[in-house]
């Protein structure tokens, strides 16, 4: 079980993450369409994740989610890296009624993210905008290469859930253990 303590001006986080867990989780953020992202993601990845935060929502819930995505993020390279035995590679598509999502990513250590959900506006009065700011926070501090690709959809909970767990399919993929990958690089090193 790895675990962060981070406290800023903005927010003050503490997370606990396990990489080869069972899908439970204990999200509070005070977002609460957050919270259920964050608990679809943790089924669906099969990780066991701890988060709790108390963020300046007063102003907006920016802070927030950005900074739940760098946590995230730097327990998951915590818990990745070095990269030895697994598939380093993963991808995933998730429909939910109309709605499609792909998700590919490499556990390169190099932080890269590709973002295409051509949706705005607000979930309740979660603002959409922020699923992008979320998910560059955790390609940046992971870090990983990520493609989040918008398939089909027009319900936009649908669209934004199905990105979150075609997320957790493909880095569940990833980390799948594999004896005989070695270091999965052609370098020699990740």
């Amino acid at each position: 079980m790895y675990e962060i303590q981070r406290d800023t001006k903005e927010t003050q986080i503490t997370a606990r993450l396990n990489l080869y867990g069972s899908g439970r989780s204990s999200i509070d953020t005070g977002v609460g369409f957050f919270d259920h992202m964050l608990e679809a993601f943790a089924k669906h990845a099969w990780i066991d994740l701890e988060v709790d935060c108390r963020g300046d929502l007063q102003v907006d819930a920016h802070h927030t989610v950005e900074d739940v995505g760098i946590v995230l993020g730097q327990l998951l390279g915590q818990a990745i890296y070095p990269v030895r035995n697994i598939e380093r590679y993963g991808n995933g598509t998730v429909v939910m009624d109309e709605a499609a999502m792909r998700c590919d990513l490499d556990l390169s250590n190099r932080g890269y993210l590709v973002f295409e959900m051509p949706i705005g506006g607000k979930v309740g009065e979660f603002d959409v905008e922020l699923v992008e700011e979320f998910f560059r926070a955790v390609a940046a501090n992971t870090p990983i290469t990520l493609h989040l690709i918008y398939e089909r959809g027009r319900n936009k909970h649908h669209i934004i859930e199905a990105a979150f767990k075609a997320f957790a399919v493909a880095l569940r993929r990833a980390v799948t253990p594999n004896e005989r990958a070695g270091i999965p690089s052609t370098k020699g090193v990740l």
